[in-house]
């Protein structure tokens, strides 16, 4: 017999009645029946019920054994009384007698229990994670994660798609966050930086031939922590193709994600990648006040300006007399209560906000009436025009947010998915949220302008290729839109991705408008801006983020409930104590000293 075990925990049925067995793996739970000791002992496939009585040979050491110690034991498989049978365990037909016992490790007092579903803090669930991770629901999470990536390993190789590794130490490059550094103890005063995606080095590619890449890639930001981002490193499938156009990018990607949210979705709803929608960027922040909406919510949100101009309700009026600026509305179906518009007028507050206007509409028995300050302000007239631009009814209603778009958009974005969750409507629908909407967003504008000091910078992926070539680059910036796309999934950026500008001359004006001259970026981009001028071929790609993927399908809200082993929020590992000091010793060899701060 192994020196272990003979089966998993996972493994026994009635089939295996009377044989001997060897089982190794954790003491879950113990439960003392006069006498008579149950052992629920599990390992990564299961669990197995292990029972001991005086007449066992190991009975007085078997009675020491405590939660979580690791154990071998020898015994007899025995059938259940059909009454005892437990339907919730494949093992819950059998039990097993014991007749011999090994401690391989005991265990001291718990910091964390593994078995139930108590909640501990975070700190000490990152702290003592190897305990955290022995628990069912982060093993199935880790299952999940790995299971997810070889389904697209397989999906990508199918598809025609080479796997290639790009270098984890290279050149600093930045790409919108903050590079880790790397000091070369070679090249004193030097250094290297872990990078921030293969971006540079797949484009690379494109150009030496290889048509087709793909890798699940790590990538490293020194960023700043939220609930669906790690502030130190994640997984990507990172992919880039020659000779392709948008679409064709859309075409290849869009069935392997569908296809993964399927299998993995445990049943919800996943829309035809087909039939996924294409919106504009400027729509995306006009309608649902986000780049990355949520579109289970079907609240579209609309311009009302012209029903507030000049008219009674003199702060949106006022306000509309500034340029730049416009009046939204966030409808509300069936959301017709005073009570209702109390509550979100609440949670704007919240929000740092005076207030939201709003009108709702109820009836008064011989007709449609329309209440509310802004209703009382703006008149009945102006009242049924906005009713009937938004489409709405008796028991329906609007919430109003004014100014420069882009200073509200985003918690007009956040009114639209409050308002929705708490509409009776959405309460009719208990099954809303078992779906995963994908959208892809489009037509992102490569400029912004800052309004101090009207300076033309990069508003979004400066490699992407502007739509119309050198010419789209002749007229106003603030026009110019890039063939950059990312698609979002209830509420989240899945994939983002461009199609790249491969032309050096194209390039060069393009960072000239925004104001870096042609030997900036030799020196910042001169591997890539190099190699261009040898014949590369149109390309593009995306990355899908590994991490936040494996987040939806588990259905978790923060990231670092499917990371094997996450930072905390501060970017600090708890259990290997990272970052540290380094010693002296390290510091003389890199010629670098640490200056203290104040």
């Amino acid at each position: 017999m192994h020196a272990y075990r003979s089966h998993t925990c996972a493994d026994l049925n009635k089939s295996h009645v009377g044989e001997t067995v060897r089982l190794a793996g954790w003491v879950h739970r113990i439960r003392d029946h006069g006498g008579v000791l149950f052992i629920d002992l599990r390992d990564h496939y299961g669990i197995t019920q292990v029972l001991c009585d005086p007449d066992s040979p190991v009975f007085n050491e078997v009675e020491k054994v405590r939660s979580e110690w690791c154990i071998r034991i020898d015994g007899t498989v025995k059938a259940r009384d059909e009454s005892l049978v437990n339907d919730k365990l494949p093992t819950g037909e059998i039990e097993v007698f014991v007749r011999d016992l090994e401690v391989l490790g005991s265990s001291e007092e718990l910091p964390l229990m593994v078995f139930g579903e108590q909640e501990y803090p975070e700190e000490t669930r990152l702290r003592y994670r190897y305990l955290d991770l022995r628990r069912d629901k982060m093993q199935q999470n880790m299952l999940l994660r790995a299971n997810m990536v070889q389904s697209i390993r397989k999906r990508m190789w199918d598809k025609g798609f080479n796997e290639y590794q790009t270098p984890i130490i290279t050149a600093s490059s930045p790409e919108g966050a903050r590079d880790f550094l790397v000091p070369s103890r070679l090249h004193p005063g030097k250094f290297y930086a872990l990078p921030q995606a293969p971006q540079q080095f797949k484009q690379l590619m494109m150009v030496s031939g290889f048509d087709k890449y793909f890798q699940i890639a790590p990538c490293f930001r020194d960023e700043d922590p939220r609930a669906d981002r790690s502030p130190t490193d994640f997984y990507q499938l990172d992919m880039e193709m020659s000779f392709v156009t948008q679409q064709d990018v859309f075409d290849t990607i869009a069935p392997v994600i569908a296809g993964v949210f399927e299998e993995f979705g445990k049943g919800r709803k996943v829309d035809a990648a087909e039939d996924w929608p294409q919106i504009s960027y400027k729509d995306a922040a006009k309608w649902y006040g986000s780049d990355k909406p949520d579109l289970r919510n079907p609240i579209k949100m609309q311009d009302c300006s012209e029903h507030f101009r000049g008219s009674g309700f003199a702060i949106f009026a006022k306000l509309l007399e500034q340029e730049g600026t416009e009046i939204r509305a966030i409808p509300a179906p069936k959301g017709g209560s005073r009570k209702f518009c109390d509550r979100m007028n609440k949670f704007a507050q919240q929000e740092g906000l005076p207030g939201m206007g709003y009108i709702f509409w109820r009836d008064q028995g011989n007709g449609m009436e329309a209440a509310g300050p802004l209703a009382k302000n703006i008149g009945p007239e102006r009242t049924e025009a906005i009713r009937q631009q938004l489409g709405l009814e008796v028991g329906d209603a609007a919430f109003f947010l004014g100014g420069k778009p882009k200073a509200f958009e985003s918690i007009a974005g956040r009114a639209r998915n409050v308002i929705w969750e708490e509409t009776p409507k959405a309460a009719e629908d208990e099954n809303w949220r078992d779906r995963f909407a994908f959208a892809w967003i489009v037509d992102f504008p490569i400029y912004e302008q800052d309004e101090e000091s009207g300076k033309i910078d990069f508003e979004h992926n400066p490699f992407s290729m502007p739509q119309g070539g050198m010419a789209a680059l002749e007229g106003n910036p603030l026009d110019v839109r890039g063939n950059q796309y990312d698609l979002a999934c209830n509420g989240y950026e899945l994939v983002s991705g461009a199609i790249r500008n491969h032309r050096p001359e194209i390039m060069f004006k393009a960072f000239e408008i925004a104001g870096y001259g042609k030997d900036e970026v030799e020196k910042r981009f001169g591997g890539m801006v190099n190699a261009f001028q040898y014949g590369a071929p149109p390309h593009g790609g995306c990355a899908a983020g590994i991490d936040r993927m494996v987040m939806l399908l588990a259905d978790e809200a923060n990231i670092r409930e499917v990371i094997m082993f996450p930072m905390n929020q501060r970017a600090e590992d708890l259990m290997m104590s990272a970052p540290s000091e380094p010693l002296a010793e390290q510091l003389m060899e890199l010629n670098l000293r640490v200056i203290p701060q104040d």
